[in-house]
């Protein structure tokens, strides 16, 4: 392919993450040519939006002809198969300089494949994570691209363009090499989970378990969303509790949505992969494992006609009390997000700035949070803590909730309430300060079924086994 176009960028899958990102570029003052598998969800979105100036493409392959070297190509599809699709008809058409980058919700080891795959043709591959929804990908997303250094910069202009922006610069950073770009937004998802579960269990309890009526709960969220629990997720919430249910006249919205919540899998993504490097997430794992459970819902109705558990207010905890749970909660699961991140960027060779990220997820993204500018700053002192719970900053923070913390998760526990990411998070918080817990029965246990040894507190680094039936035979 010879012909050179008048085009910036080329954005292929007109879904409204796609529609919505062209329109960014678009309104940049970059030229833009756009393409669908289905020819007419394409002619739709450049009728529906004139202002753009969409040059549609018939094909992948005219796309490419309607594209300024060097060629830009941003995908946003469904990941998989129908993004290996689209990379294998691409390739053919592209030439030395141009990149493509595979702007959807790709698994990391995807990423990697495509990386692979491409090393010795003469375009280059991206992965690059995107958060914001809809509306991000319009107005200015998060943006997290991977890859090759020489690639961001070159791509750099572009995507700084259309990025959110924060105090603290363009939300968007080079995250990395290879898969850096898709890890860090499935961690960024994974974060996501936790937050939304830990304020979904929070909003429970101010309404069930303390008794406050929506509007009441609703302004309780509004003023969090003042002070250190601001963020786009707490700001929402209270807008939720505000809506009334046009088909039920003073009743709210939320009551008549059924409690069976949806997931794309990015969650799951996250716990794999903490798995498999060793890193506990228990609040990221609760909150995904709380979506499945809302899935059970004939289960879950089954056993509560079963059991019929009472379950009462909460008593002795404060709507204070309950805040502070939340913000100590949160920041146990933006320390084991990040703590992932480290070790992925450790075992991977990324080279990821935990700080660069903290900077770029402060405007644009789902997380956006006011606390995100201190774990920044917690990042980036030297030296970096190992975790973010053990930032000055964090350490003072958490020690001042953690009375209320207790007294909420004691409370709603004895009330019958389910707080599983809450619970998960204090649990967790426990298990990080307790120097000697209980682990070494289990060494004891698996040597003795299966003689996988242990090592002595006085000898450490020495390897021991004992014939347990015979020690306690024997009486020792």
């Amino acid at each position: 392919m010879t012909t050179n176009g008048d085009c910036r960028v080329g954005v292929i899958g007109m879904g409204v993450m796609g529609a919505n990102l062209a329109r960014n570029f678009a309104s940049r003052g970059l030229p833009v040519a756009i393409q669908n598998r289905t020819r007419s969800v394409a002619d739709e979105v450049a009728a529906s939006h004139p202002e753009a100036r969409f040059v549609v493409a018939s094909s992948v392959v005219d796309l490419v002809s309607r594209l300024s070297r060097p060629r830009r190509v941003v995908l946003m599809l469904t990941a998989g198969a129908a993004t290996d699709s689209v990379i294998a008809e691409l390739a053919p058409h592209l030439e030395s300089g141009d990149v493509v980058v595979d702007a959807g919700n790709s698994h990391p080891s995807d990423t990697d494949r495509r990386n692979a795959a491409a090393k010795g043709q003469p375009w280059r591959f991206v992965g690059m994570g995107v958060s914001g929804g809809a509306e991000g990908a319009l107005r200015g997303p998060s943006i997290m691209p991977g890859g090759d250094p020489e690639v961001w910069e070159g791509l750099r202009p572009l995507l700084e363009a259309i990025a959110a922006r924060s105090d603290s610069g363009v939300c968007v950073t080079h995250c990395g090499l290879g898969s850096a770009g898709h890890f860090v937004k499935m961690v960024h998802n994974g974060i996501e989970y936790g937050d939304m579960q830990l304020i979904a269990e929070s909003a429970m309890l101010l309404r069930a378990g303390l008794g406050l009526s929506p509007g009441a709960v609703a302004d309780t969220f509004g003023a969090w969303n003042g002070g250190r629990l601001g963020s786009f997720l707490i700001e929402i919430t209270a807008d939720i509790f505000r809506v009334e249910d046009e088909r039920n006249p003073g009743a709210l919205l939320l009551d008549a949505i059924e409690d069976k919540a949806g997931q794309k899998g990015t969650g799951r993504w996250t716990v794999d992969a903490a798995s498999a490097l060793g890193v506990p997430i228990p609040t990221i794992a609760a909150a995904v494992d709380a979506r499945g459970a809302s899935a059970k819902k004939p289960t879950r109705l089954a056993s509560e006609i079963a059991y019929r558990p009472i379950r009462g207010p909460v008593s002795g905890v404060s709507a204070d009390d309950v805040a502070d749970a939340l913000y100590a909660s949160k920041i146990a699961s933006y320390t084991q997000g990040f703590a992932l991140l480290a070790a992925a960027s450790e075992a991977n060779g990324y080279g990821t700035s935990l700080s660069e990220v903290a900077r770029i997820w402060t405007a644009g993204c789902i997380i956006r949070a006011a606390f995100l500018d201190r774990v920044r700053a917690a990042f980036s002192a030297e030296p970096a803590p190992e975790l973010l719970s053990s930032s000055p900053d964090f350490v003072a923070e958490i020690s001042r909730c953690l009375p209320s913390w207790r007294r909420v998760a004691a409370a709603a526990l004895t009330a019958g309430h389910p707080i599983p990411a809450l619970a998960a998070s204090l649990t967790w918080f426990d298990t990080l300060t307790l120097a000697r817990g209980s682990a070494n029965l289990i060494q004891a246990q698996r040597d003795y079924f299966g003689s996988h040894t242990y090592e002595r507190v006085d000898e450490p680094g020495v390897v021991h086994h004992t014939d347990w039936d015979r020690a306690r035979r024997l009486g020792r």
